[in-house]
C-alpha cells in the first residue's frame, strides 16, 4: 500500500495493498478501498463506504458513511459525497445474459460518474452513469441524476432538474440587477448566466 504514517486507516477498514492514499487522509470503520484506487491528500472515507477498483479521487474529498463509489468514477479536488450516495457504473444492469448464464466481468462494460471540483452530492442521491456533475454544482438529497449537471447548478427531484444556482460557498444564489446576473449572499461574488451556463465574474 502506498501511504505514509500521516495516513489514518482504522483496523476494521479493508484497504487494498495496491491503493495509493495521500497524506492526511483518513479511512474509517468498515470502509473498503479497492485495488488501484488513487486517493489524494486530506481525504475522508466514512464508515462503511465503498471505493471501487481504480477510482480516482483528488485532494480534500469527503465520502460520507455508507456511500458507494463504483468504478470507474472520477472525483476532482474538494468533492463532497453525502451519506448513502450511490455513483452507479452499469447503464443496463442484468444479473444474467439473454441465454440465462450468469454475467461475468467480461459481459458488460463499466461506465463511470465524473464529479468536478467542489461539487456536492446530498445524502441518498443516486447518479446514474455515465453523467458528469459540473464544478461547484449541488445535487439535493434523494435526487436521481440521469443527465449531466452544469457547473454551479442546484438540482433536485426524480429525475433531477435544475431548480436554481449555487455559488462556491454552497449557498443558493440570489437574483442580481437583471435576469442574467446572480449574486452569492455569503461572499458577494457575482455570476453571469448565458444560454443556461453560469460563469463567475473574474476577480
Amino acid at each position: 500500500m502506498t501511504h505514509s504514517t500521516q495516513v489514518r486507516i482504522v483496523e476494521s477498514a479493508d484497504v487494498s495493498a495496491d491503493a495509493s492514499i495521500g497524506d492526511g487522509s483518513s479511512i474509517w470503520h468498515l470502509a473498503q478501498v479497492r485495488e488501484g484506487v488513487r486517493m489524494g491528500e486530506n481525504c475522508i472515507v466514512g464508515r462503511g463506504a465503498y471505493i471501487g477498483t481504480g477510482v480516482e479521487m483528488g485532494d480534500n474529498c469527503k465520502v460520507q458513511n455508507y456511500a458507494l463509489v463504483y468504478e470507474p468514477a472520477k472525483l476532482a479536488d474538494g468533492v463532497f459525497i453525502g451519506p448513502a450516495v450511490v455513483l452507479t457504473n452499469d447503464t443496463y444492469p442484468r444479473a444474467i445474459n439473454a441465454d440465462g448464464t450468469l454475467k461475468s466481468a467480461h459481459d458488460w462494460e463499466a461506465v463511470g460518474v465524473t464529479v468536478e471540483r467542489g461539487a456536492a452530492i446530498g445524502a441518498r442521491a443516486t447518479c446514474v452513469a455515465p453523467v458528469t456533475i459540473g464544478a461547484w454544482a449541488t445535487v439535493a438529497a434523494g435526487a436521481v441524476v440521469v443527465k449531466d449537471v452544469p457547473a454551479y447548478a442546484l438540482v433536485a427531484g426524480v429525475p433531477a432538474r435544475r431548480i436554481g444556482w449555487v455559488g462556491e460557498s454552497g449557498m443558493p444564489l440570489a437574483a442580481g440587477e437583471d435576469e442574467n446576473t446572480w449574486v452569492c449572499p455569503a461572499s458577494g461574488d457575482r455570476y453571469f448566466e448565458t444560454d443556461g451556463i453560469l460563469t463567475k465574474e473574474a476577480a
